[in-house]
């Protein structure tokens, strides 16, 4: 099941990080990127509602996409998220109990880290890929330099990517990006747009596929 999820979530290689929408376009809005092609949705704790949101977006589209939980610090929270139904826990930092939580629950995680020592300690400790943050102060370039060594672990850059830079993580190694800001156009959500932020998600994902063919 766990293998299933972490398949499906790589699938696009798009995570879509949605924070603090509000509450009553979150659906729409998840709608629109699940319509666009990507398959991992995570819905950061600090949102409001968010436990809410998440058991309702995992029974609308948990069939299409993997819902998870995003900016999770620590072990509480991710039992929290997953009673709620995330399938995967997302964190900015790297919290031992936060891994050993979604673990015990058969859910996947997902620490932040940000040196070769933090890449393989989260693995260590029962990581499923490690989220690089913020990978705009790294660049592609650590990906593909740090992967010589850590090659083993599958590593996912988030902070800072856009459809300008996408491919070129992918290219030196990535398995998948998380993409906030870029991907979530705050006029498309302030104005309803979705066909707009459904064709937006449709580019993220024929940029990474591109890469991985390429």
């Amino acid at each position: 099941m766990k293998q299933e999820m972490l398949t499906k979530i790589l699938d696009a290689g798009i995570v879509a990080v949605v924070r603090r929408i509000d509450r009553d376009k979150v659906m729409d809005v998840i709608s629109a990127l699940v319509e666009g092609g990507v398959t991992g949705i995570e819905m950061t704790m600090d949102s409001d509602d968010v436990l809410g949101a998440i058991s309702e977006a995992k029974a609308k589209f948990g069939d299409r996409a993997v819902i998870g939980a995003g900016t999770v610090l620590d072990g509480e929270t991710a039992r929290m998220a997953i009673q709620a139904g995330a399938e995967f826990i997302f964190a900015p930092t790297l919290n031992q109990d936060t891994i050993a939580i979604a673990n015990r629950y058969g859910k996947i995680a997902i620490p932040g880290v940000f040196t070769p020592t933090e890449i393989l300690q989260a693995y260590e400790w029962g990581a499923d890929l490690v989220k690089v943050f913020p990978a705009s102060v790294l660049g592609s370039k650590f990906i593909k330099d740090v992967r010589g060594p850590l090659g083993h672990i599958p590593m996912m850059p988030t902070g800072g990517i856009d459809l300008d830079n996408v491919a070129e993580y992918i290219k030196a190694g990535a398995v998948a990006a998380g993409v906030g800001g870029s991907l979530l156009n705050k006029n498309y959500i302030k104005n309803s747009e979705w066909d707009k932020l459904t064709a937006l998600a449709a580019q993220y994902v024929e940029k990474v596929k591109e890469a991985r063919n390429g």
